[in-house]
């Protein structure tokens, strides 16, 4: 099949959005060398469509155990199927960038298998493939950068530009391939009363509308606890749920909310922008250019070119106004100031040499895009180019706290429970940050229906498991699953009427951590009464405050270190890692390879080797954020 002479498709894999991210500009990229582009995820893409085209961009994060996001899935599947013959991609030229994070045993697995088997069956890189490391002190854009400048260079030199044809100089605002446009001509306000509910007397909250999101389910909100003392520093809720029907889900799979903005930042920035005059009238997609196919894809999720939209509903509910922007959208403020003072100091964020200023800026104060364009306050955005340059907001996974007890009552709706860090603090510039999400979560209230999503998640976890011993570490929020996976454990041994082992025999064990015993050891009481219960689990808390000598999790691994070696090496035990990414899991790691070491009088590199082992056979699962 012969591909046009100038055609990008450009496809992406993303759990979290920043591979999405790194498409669109790869996006951005291949239309500044006037190639004919389009953005989709791999799932939306045929093996057939991949060789429709010049040239395909790839742009995929890796997940759990080393597996590809949900939205590459299927993809995956047809690219690993066995009909497919040898060379059959031999036609297709590619270039990928895999985002991964090191503190994971399996880093940027998923773009290494994806990437591998497209030279497998005969695809040709036209660059070296890219790789990313989220632990990098300047995020993606530290290996991205010049990773895409290189990638620019081979794709002029594979697919140069006829003569007397240039590629679109930075300076020169890209037309989006959708603008926002009034829905007719009458211009008239929509009827009905668009005023918030109040919380406490005290906030507005945004509005109890549900999103129609394919896959999606109507959650009612049972509870909404704070664990926390209201004296500590952090507030943590456990957030119960309630959906129709039964939806099995199992220990590690993760429920996804769909925050809003509050409505004091909606017109503030409406105010700021000076569209509080056309904040309430009816608006559509309308393609840019007749070029334009109507199956291009919108630039907002879960809407159709015929939803009726306005300013006000579009930053309340799909556009992410106070998530920190990224390079390119300083690059499009730039159209839109006279400002020349402003304008150089918009661009300056774009040029690399300036990386660690636009992170001083933007990252390290956690500065927000209202906060950007009160700041920069000669930017006027056209509203009608708005979806093309603030992005939009993405569902937040949490990890699922609670187990699925087969009753009667369970078939006909599923109880859902969630633990949720609720993130607000301050940063270096003294300002009060707060979590786009965990915002929206502690405004919830009970009786209130929200749209929520069920997801597999990537511990893997099986009924057949019941019978080995667990190792469980889950500091702080991390505890979630590990107490779903307890209770879990527990239903599955009533089922199979086991026995508690007896003295001698493994037992499973949690290990949790938290600054203080009094303020943050969530479920402390459920634990104990777990034990009086007769399940077998031995739980060991770390409380790094309480002392004047810190203890974290991997010095209460180490002095369990021969109960851990019995019951991972002599009982064929289970590993399971969940909590914040970073330094835990490394810690985790380096304890147990200490263990194998001192009790299995293994060689450093057997006991690494021996990890390793584990890992390949599904006994070493990590999970972490």
């Amino acid at each position: 099949m012969t591909a046009p002479a100038r055609r990008a498709l450009v496809v992406y894999g993303s759990e979290t959005g920043n591979a999405q991210d790194v498409a669109e500009e790869l996006g951005r990229i291949a239309e500044r060398l006037r190639f004919d582009t389009e953005v989709a995820e791999l799932n939306a893409i045929s093996l057939k469509q991949l060789l429709q085209n010049s040239v395909v961009l790839i742009a995929i994060s890796t997940t759990g155990q080393g597996d590809l996001p949900a939205n590459s899935q299927s993809f995956w599947r047809a690219l690993r199927s066995a009909r497919l013959r040898p060379g059959c991609l031999q036609q297709l030229r590619f270039a990928s960038f895999g985002l991964g994070d090191t503190s994971y045993p399996k880093f940027n697995w998923a773009h290494r298998k994806l990437y591998n088997r497209l030279v497998q069956l005969g695809a040709q890189p036209i660059s070296d493939r890219g790789e990313s490391d989220e632990q990098h002190p300047e995020g993606v854009d530290g290996s991205f950068l010049p990773w895409s400048t290189t990638l620019r260079q081979r794709l002029l030199e594979h697919y140069p530009l006829p003569d007397g044809i240039e590629p679109i100089p930075d300076h020169v605002l890209l037309e989006p391939k959708w603008l926002l446009d009034f829905a007719d001509d009458s211009r008239q306000q929509p009827k009905g009363n668009s005023e918030t509910p109040v919380l406490n007397g005290a906030e507005e909250v945004p509005p109890d509308d549900l999103f129609d999101i394919s896959g999606g389910l109507s959650a009612s909100i049972t509870s909404n606890d704070r664990l926390t003392p209201t004296s500590h520093w952090q507030d943590v809720r456990q957030l119960t749920l309630d959906v129709p029907n039964y939806h099995p889900y199992v220990p590690g799979d993760v429920l996804t909310i769909y925050p809003k903005n509050f409505p004091t930042d909606v017109n503030e920035l409406l105010s700021v922008m000076k569209w509080t005059s056309v904040a309430d009238i009816t608006l559509r997609f309308t393609p840019s250019s007749p070029s334009v196919p109507l199956t291009t894809r919108l630039p907002i999720p879960h809407i159709t070119p015929t939803t009726p939209l306005t300013l006000r509903t579009l930053l309340t509910n799909h556009l992410d106004i106070m998530s920190i922007p990224r390079r390119s959208f300083f690059a499009q403020l730039a159209h839109f100031t006279t400002d020349e003072f402003q304008k150089e100091r918009l661009l300056e964020f774009m040029n690399p040499e300036y990386i660690d200023e636009l992170y001083d800026y933007t990252t390290r104060p956690r500065r927000s895009i209202l906060e950007v364009l009160q700041e920069f306050e000669t930017v006027k955005i056209p509203w009608q180019r708005l979806c093309s340059i603030i992005p939009a907001i993405r569902g937040r996974q949490f990890s699922i706290a609670s187990a699925l007890k087969p009753t009667a009552e369970a078939e006909r709706r599923t109880k859902i429970e969630l633990l949720i860090a609720i993130v607000k603090y301050k940063t270096v510039i003294k300002r009060t940050r707060q979590g786009v999400c965990t915002r929206y979560v502690a405004s919830l209230r009970p009786g209130q229906r929200i749209t929520v999503t069920l997801q597999k998640g990537g511990l893997g976890v099986t009924k057949a498991e019941t019978e080995r011993p667990v190792v469980m570490v889950g500091p702080g929020t991390g505890v979630a699953p590990m107490r779903a996976l307890t209770y879990q454990r527990k239903i599955w041994r009533e089922e199979a009427q086991e026995s508690t082992p007896e003295n001698g025999e493994p037992k499973d064990m949690l290990f949790f951590g938290c600054r203080n015993a009094e303020s943050d050891y969530y479920f402390k009481d459920e634990w104990a009464q777990l034990q009086k219960e007769g399940v077998p689990l031995d739980v060991f808390a770390a409380f790094s405050r309480d002392q004047r000598q810190k203890v974290y999790v991997q010095d209460l691994v180490r002095q369990q270190s021969a109960r851990i070696y019995q019951a991972l090496a002599k009982s064929d035990g289970i590993v399971y890692i969940c909590g914040s990414s970073g330094r835990m899991p490394q810690a985790i790691r380096e304890a147990l390879i200490e263990a194998f070491q001192s009790h299995g009088s293994m060689e450093r590199e057997d006991a690494e080797a021996y990890l390793v082992k584990m890992e390949k056979s599904g006994r070493y699962k990590q999970e972490t954020w």
